[in-house]
């Protein structure tokens, strides 16, 4: 097949049509995440115009058809003719790509958002959008569909307030998906009113018969959410350290706290954008943070002078901390632009710290103390676990990476091609390891229910038969010791009964994963398996139900009468070998559930771990309490 390609074949995409040809290339994906992003870039608009100091308040409405309406009391957007473009200021910002008052220092000193593509994204990936400017006491409109102008921007009306007021409804062409979930929005809203403190943001949701709202406004801003994300752990002093400065154009802004738990959970953001992966800020309040513990410990004489220092890590376990930095122009690194790669934000973060916290560490000795007597335990269990790490890589190198007893390991060698079941059980063990394709799937049974390691140090962890059997098989050795590029499979399978108890093991097997090796969740490799609930036999045929809406689907299909025999199954125990291979493990026909993680909300989702695993039983049971109707199919 010859196809011309010359000059004309180059083709020149006006205005949006570049966002409707490659959405995933503006707002990340099509998907439900991408969605929500449109949400996000409109309400940055408003946040920069509170960092500004010109707005207090942001309302953001889910209405009945799904649309959304962000309505601010900042400045209201310009309506005044854009000479370079000869177009009114507003017309330019949700129709020109690369517009915005965010560019060269001019209309904002520091903003997050997609770096002014925003509006003109969310607009270009609407069926509609509708823009309202109260300004100067006039009310200025215009709409747009699918991106396009509908009628030049007029007044329609008179007003004594001030503000942007902005709906659209995505586009059904565009995405995956178009219905907004209220609890991922919330997430993100209360995020965004911690990190800018004083600003009231609301959220309702107009879908319900009873509207749903909720208002976040933190006057103690980031030390407000260190309190929020400690509030279900014991902390190890009431006090949160927070340092607050300016260096080099950089706003610095620390708020940190020890609790009782073996876990690190520090987050950063730079002008309010989650950056997951870190960055020079990062790197500078964790320089920062060890040396002046070390210092400090070594003047009060908590450390001899034969004894080695503090690592960050020692100093950090148990610490929650929120890094915040405001920058005129922030350059992002990384495959996902996730980590900030300005060098002047570590220098800052590093000034600014070390200075407040030893001033902060001089005038409260006590909490000092405390801090230091952790990490000095901390240290300790870290030289026991690497001994334990040692023993394990010396026995391995002996018996010649021999596997654990109970795998029953597949043939084939190519991890793309592996897959891993880790059952719960001897008995459904049993039957898997018969059901299996011998090829390519391997089984591992674990006795019991796994240590929870979220009340338990590496030390100990690893000291555990059922987790050291995981680590052995998977090949990835574990924490700092983690390689992914050694996973011996592709697939990592739970399949546990669909009872408490498996949903336990599930949640056990989760929180482990996700505290020492949070990359094969990052990179798509574990999986629930989802074991039918029903068996159905009729006219000696069976028919097999994932819930109960199939059940009825099934019974409405071959019909309802005294023909049929139902068998509720309790656990994959019930099941013989044949039955588990043709529901559960054939791949043709079997149900698999990928365990995905939203970096984004990853103080969320550690919140979570620790609301379930945790020592505190009351947060569980609100938790539980407040997500019970969400659960189907569980036995209690």
């Amino acid at each position: 097949m010859n196809q011309e390609y010359g000059a004309d074949q180059i083709q020149i995409l006006e205005g949006l049509e570049a966002v409707r040809k490659r959405p995933g290339m503006y707002i990340g994906s099509t998907s439900i995440r991408g969605l929500h992003h449109l949400v996000y870039e409109i309400v940055d608009n408003s946040v920069d115009e509170a960092l500004a100091g010109y707005c207090t308040e942001i309302n953001v409405t889910i209405n009945e058809d799904n649309s959304i309406t962000v309505v601010d009391n900042g400045r209201g957007i310009p309506v005044g003719i854009n000479h370079k473009a000869g177009l009114p200021a507003v017309e330019v910002v949700f129709t020109i790509l690369h517009a915005g008052g965010k560019f060269g220092g001019g209309g904002y000193k520091v903003s997050g958002g997609l770096h002014g593509v925003g509006a003109s994204v969310v607009n270009a990936l609407s069926e509609w959008l509708e823009v309202e400017i109260h300004t100067d006491g006039k009310i200025h409109k215009q709409r747009y569909e699918r991106g396009k102008v509908m009628y030049p921007l007029k007044v329609v009306g008179d007003t004594q307030e001030r503000g942007t007021r902005v709906r659209f409804l995505p586009d059904k062409l565009m995405f995956e998906e178009t219905v907004f979930d209220y609890d991922t929005l919330r997430q993100r809203l209360r995020e965004m009113a911690f990190l800018t403190k004083g600003l009231k943001i609301t959220l309702t949701d107009m879908r319900l018969e009873e509207p749903k709202c909720r208002e976040f406004h933190y006057e103690g801003g980031i030390k407000e959410y260190v309190q929020y994300l400690n509030r279900h752990k014991e902390s190890l002093y009431p006090e949160i350290v927070y340092c607050e400065g300016e260096k080099n154009q950089v706003q610095v802004e620390i708020a940190m706290q020890h609790n009782d738990s073996y876990t690190e959970s520090c987050y950063s953001f730079v002008n309010n954008i989650t950056t997951p992966e870190g960055g020079t800020h990062m790197v500078g309040f964790k320089n920062a943070l060890t040396k002046t513990f070390n210092d400090y410990a070594r003047s009060q004489k908590f450390l001899k002078d034969n004894e080695q220092n503090l690592t960050g890590e020692d100093i950090r376990e148990g610490l929650t901390a929120i890094i915040s930095v405001k920058i005129g122009e922030p350059q992002f690194e990384g495959q996902t632009k996730q980590k900030l790669g300005n060098s002047e934000a570590r220098g800052a973060v590093e000034s600014v710290f070390s200075e407040q916290l030893t001033y902060f560490l001089e005038q409260n000795p006590n909490v000092a103390k405390s801090i230091c007597e952790k990490a000095i335990l901390a240290q300790r269990a870290r030289d026991a676990a690497r001994k334990a790490r040692d023993l394990t890589r010396r026995k391995t190198a002996l018996e010649g990476m021999s596997l654990p007893g109970k795998l029953a390991d597949c043939s084939d060698k190519n991890p793309e091609n592996c897959e891993i079941y880790i059952v719960e059980g001897d008995s459904a063990g049993g039957s898997a390891k018969t059901a299996r394709s011998r090829a390519t799937q391997a089984i591992l049974p674990l006795r019991g229910k796994i240590l929870n390691v979220e009340k338990a140090r590496l030390d100990k962890i690893l000291t555990n038969e059922e987790i050291k059997a995981m680590i052995t098989a998977f090949g990835t050795g574990i924490h700092d010791d983690f390689d992914i590029s050694k996973l011996r499979y592709h697939k990592i399978i739970i399949m546990t009964d669909a009872d408490v108890d498996g949903a336990h093991i599930s949640t056990l097997l989760l929180t482990f994963f996700y505290r020492f090796m949070p990359d094969l969740i990052k990179e798509g490799y574990v999986y629930l398996a989802q074991p039918p609930l029903y068996k159905i036999e009729k006219n000696k045929k069976d028919y097999y139900a994932y819930n109960d809406a199939e059940l009825n689907q099934i019974l409405n299909e071959i019909g309802r009468d005294g023909n049929n025999k139902i068998q509720r199954y309790k656990g994959l125990g019930e099941m013989d070998a044949e039955q588990l291979w043709e529901t559960t493990m054939d791949p043709e026909k079997r149900v698999l559930l990928k365990v995905v993680m939203d970096e984004e909300q990853e103080s969320e989702i550690d919140v979570t771990f620790n609301t379930l695993m945790g020592d505190k039983v009351e947060p569980r049971r609100e938790f539980i309490e407040e997500n019970a109707k969400f659960v189907q199919n569980l036995d209690i």
